[in-house]
This record gives C-alpha cells, sequence and structure tokens, in this order.
C-alpha cells in the first residue's frame, strides 16, 4: 500500500489529505477560528456536582462548561489513594467538590450541544512514547506484537519509571534505537515539569498545554507508517515541518516535497471534489447499487441497496455481492466523513447464513484500514449490523456544514400544495378573529404561482366563502415555507 499526505494552507485553514493507492481516505481539517482541543491540559474550576449522573460540570474557559464523568476520575491522583483491584467507580462526590481546581485533559471536543468530555487521566505524547504522570510503570503498544521485541523495548523504559511517570511505548517505536527513546522521555519530563509548574501558579484562563497543530499532530501519529510523499503548498509550513521532522521523525524526512504548482493542490488525485461527494446522502457503488448515509445526533444510519446493479446468476448473489462491495465503500465513508459514535448498518437481507458470516468478515478486514478504535457486532434479530467507532472530534460534515436556514435541520420542506392550504386555512382563522376589508398574502414565488394557477378555484370559493377579496403578492425573499397574511 502507498501513502501520500497532501497538505494545504492558508491563513485561516489547514487541510491534510490521506491518500492511499491514488484514493482518499481520510481528511483532517483545523480552522484557526476554531481550533481542536483534544489533548489540551486546563486547570478547570468544579461548578456542578451531579451525583445522580455520577458527573461533574467544569468550567475551562469555553462557552459550554465541560463534562467530568466518575469513571474518567484517577481517585489515586485525587484522593492519594493506592491502587486497589475493587473496579467499582466510587462515588463522585467523595473525588470532587464545587468550587475545587482541577487538573483536567480534554479527551473529546465539544460536539453540537455537548460540552467538551474531560479526564484526570493525564496524558502528554510525544514520537515514541506517551507519558503518564504517577503511573510509575511501562507499558507496551498491543499492536507491536513480537514477544523478543516487546521485552526489549520495557527492559529501556523501566528504568525511566518512577513514581512521578510512567510511559507507554508507542506503535512506531518497534526498533527504535536506547537513545531515541531516552530522548523522548526526557523531552516529555520537560513538558511535565512546565505544566506541574503553570499549575502550581494557578493558571486558569488558559491552557497549561497545548497539543500540536494539526500538521504536527498528523505527522507525529503517522510515523512508522507506510507514507511515500508528504506534499505542502505554504513554503513556510514547509520549512517549519522539516524542522519538526528532523527532530522528531527523521524516517518521514526524505518523503516531504514543497509544492509550488499553479493547479491547487487538493486538485490533486481530485480531492476536492471527493469531499463534496461526501457531503451527499447518497454513495454511487461501481456496480450500481448505492449507499445511504444519514448522520443524526444519536447515531448514524447506513442503508445499502441494489439500484441498478442485476447480476449475472440470481437474487442472492447480486444481493452478496452489493453487501460485499458495500462493506469497502462503508469503511471508507466512516474514515473520510470521520463518523463515530453508534452506526447502524441494514445490509441487504440474506437469507445464507455463510453470506452473512462473509460479509462481517469483509467489514472487519476493511475497517483494519483505520487507525481509530471500532467494535463489530454481528447481525441483530432485525437484520441489523450494530457498530461502533471512536468518537474524538467533528464529522466532516459538523465541520464544513451548518443547520439549513430554511428547514433548519429537518432535510425536508413543506410542499407548496401544503403551505398553500396553510395559507387558505390562515385567512379563515385571521377573518373569524378580526374585521378587515380585504386580505394580502405574501408568499415565495412558487406558492404564490401554486395559489393562482393550481389553486385558483379554491382561492375564489374562499373569496366568496369570507365576502373579501384576497390578493396574493409574490415576496422574492422568502423561502417556500414562509408566508404573511396581513389584514387591510
Amino acid at each position: 500500500m502507498s501513502g501520500e499526505l497532501l497538505v494545504n494552507v492558508t491563513p485561516s485553514e489547514t487541510r491534510v489529505a490521506l491518500i492511499e493507492n491514488g484514493t482518499l481516505q481520510e481528511v483532517h481539517v483545523e480552522r484557526e477560528a476554531k481550533r481542536g482541543i483534544v489533548g489540551n491540559i486546563y486547570l478547570g474550576k468544579v461548578i456542578r456536582v451531579l451525583p445522580g449522573m455520577q458527573a461533574a460540570f467544569v468550567d475551562i474557559n469555553l462557552d459550554k462548561a465541560a463534562f467530568l464523568h466518575a469513571s474518567d476520575i484517577n481517585s489515586k491522583l485525587i484522593l492519594n489513594q493506592e491502587d486497589n483491584d475493587s473496579d467499582q467507580v466510587p462515588d463522585i462526590r467523595t473525588l470532587v467538590r464545587e468550587g475545587q481546581l482541577l487538573m483536567v485533559q480534554v479527551v473529546k471536543d465539544p460536539l453540537g450541544t455537548k460540552g467538551a468530555r474531560l479526564t484526570t487521566d493525564i496524558t502528554i505524547a510525544a514520537r515514541y512514547l506517551v507519558l503518564m504522570p504517577k503511573a510509575g510503570r511501562a507499558g507496551i503498544s498491543q499492536r507491536i506484537e513480537e514477544e523478543k521485541e516487546r521485552h526489549r523495548l520495557k527492559n529501556i523504559i523501566t528504568p525511566f519509571c518512577d513514581d512521578e511517570h510512567g510511559f507507554i511505548v508507542r506503535t512506531a517505536a518497534e526498533g527504535a534505537l536506547e537513545q531515541e527513546l531516552k530522548q523522548d522521555a526526557e523531552f516529555l519530563r520537560r513538558v511535565w515539569s512546565k505544566v506541574v509548574d503553570r499549575k502550581k501558579r494557578k493558571v486558569t484562563k488558559t491552557a497549561i498545554y497545548q497539543d500540536l497543530s494539526l500538521i504536527f499532530r498528523v505527522l507525529r501519529d503517522f510515523v512508522g507508517t507506510d507514507l511515500e510523499r508528504i506534499r505542502i503548498d505554504s513554503k513556510l509550513t514547509f520549512d517549519q515541518v522539516v524542522d519538526f521532522t528532523k527532530e522528531f521523525a527523521p524516517n518521514l524526512n526524505h518523503g516531504l516535497e514543497y509544492y509550488p504548482g499553479e493547479r491547487p493542490i487538493f486538485d490533486l488525485f481530485d480531492v476536492e471534489n471527493e469531499i463534496q461527494r461526501a457531503l451527499h446522502r447518497r454513495i454511487d457503488l461501481k456496480s450500481g447499487g448505492y449507499l445511504i448515509i444519514d448522520q443524526t445526533e444519536a447515531m448514524t444510519t447506513i442503508d445499502i441497496n441494489t439500484g441498478a446493479f442485476v447480476g449475472h446468476r440470481n437474487l442472492e448473489e447480486t444481493i452478496f455481492n452489493t453487501n460485499i462491495e458495500a462493506t469497502q465503500a462503508i469503511a471508507r465513508q466512516l474514515r473520510l466523513r470521520n463518523l463515530g459514535g453508534i452506526i447502524i448498518v441494514d445490509f441487504i437481507d440474506m437469507n445464507d447464513k455463510d453470506h452473512q458470516r462473509r460479509v462481517l468478515t469483509s467489514l472487519d478486514q476493511a475497517m483494519m484500514k483505520d487507525n481509530v478504535k471500532y467494535s463489530i457486532s454481528g447481525f441483530s434479530a432485525l437484520g441489523l449490523v450494530e457498530m461502533t467507532r471512536k468518537r474524538t472530534r467533528e464529522s466532516l460534515e459538523h465541520i464544513l456544514c451548518g443547520e439549513c436556514s430554511v428547514c433548519a435541520g429537518r432535510g425536508h420542506l413543506k410542499t407548496c400544495e401544503s403551505v398553500c392550504y396553510e395559507i387558505l386555512r390562515e385567512i379563515v382563522r385571521v377573518n373569524r378573529a378580526h374585521d378587515a376589508d380585504k386580505f394580502i398574502v405574501y408568499a415565495s414565488a412558487a406558492v404564490s404561482e401554486a395559489l393562482v394557477n393550481d389553486e385558483y378555484h379554491n382561492l375564489a370559493e374562499l373569496e366568496v366563502f369570507i365576502g373579501k377579496d384576497i390578493k396574493i403578492q409574490t415576496e422574492l425573499m422568502y423561502n417556500q415555507e414562509q408566508f404573511d397574511v396581513v389584514m387591510m
């Protein structure tokens, strides 16, 4: 598999596109005015404790109070307790109190109406290691499978651990030299020392530690992966990235390229058009089938249809082949759109149990390319597949789109016919309540045309019924559902 990163930089926005085998797989967007805060550390103030929810709201100087659940509080740090074998979460009232200052880290950006999600289990990532303050132990990434390498890395890292510092060895550290790991450990110790110092000075209005900006986070997380090229269209950012990779990711340095081309960098590999398509509900499959993807507050639903695909053998084979093709498209769309939380997939009904098993296997294999944690359940009694994908930041749709000013997020409008009948009812209601000589109706062009053409007879009958003239006036600025009935 060949990979390439395209980095598009403007003063207000940075966008990073991951291309694999010539196809767009991921898009990351960061806007300076709305920069994500996942990974940032704050000294927050507990403003409300909710025993019924076993949670607390914490003020970290954002528009919405952040949410801290009891299960995300390290009681050893808060209460200075020793580790114990009990899995029971202590009562929230024994852990925090209103007015208390608490060092917390953001694990989820604010999403929609929800505030940020917090934890007191602080972690700070570097190239090869993740610092866990107060942990006092060494851990190895599960993705490093070779037992000999796991043993080697643990022997190197364990001496760096003490009561104040614990470390997790990241996947990228496989094969790393002892000196490189030592440099990471020393760097993280220095960072943590600065965080502790700012905490002692009770810095509460700003983050006491801020995670790297988008491009450097992406490079840090892609250390150890197979990237052939990283093309950047900003000379200033390119120079900064060169310095960063020399210190933290030398294996990526050879693939760095400054892109000065006149053609916009996101026009390469058709990235701009792919982003636009990722905002559509319908995704067409090469066979003629298609997906319908609906993102709601509670979950994302994906419906698969055969569409124009008629197959070559029989209906069961046609359905199976469509579902298999859909698994690849689903995995890609989840990454591309960054959809998380609960995901319900409605595959086309299959009677063959072996076909169901093979579809689940195909979906799991396609999802393995995703770096985000996920889980897939089997087919339910209703023939649905339930899955989850970890959500830590806004989806592509939420970043690029806002609520429709016409339908207010419903996704549909009343028909012209429905609005016309609503207007006729409103005229009757107003006529009964008030004394008027005549009425003027202000409505959109489409509704006005429907009233004077399609609903002409109904309008004329109403004039006879109330004994008053009704005039229709087009208001070009009105949307299809807007209208006003004015008495004269």
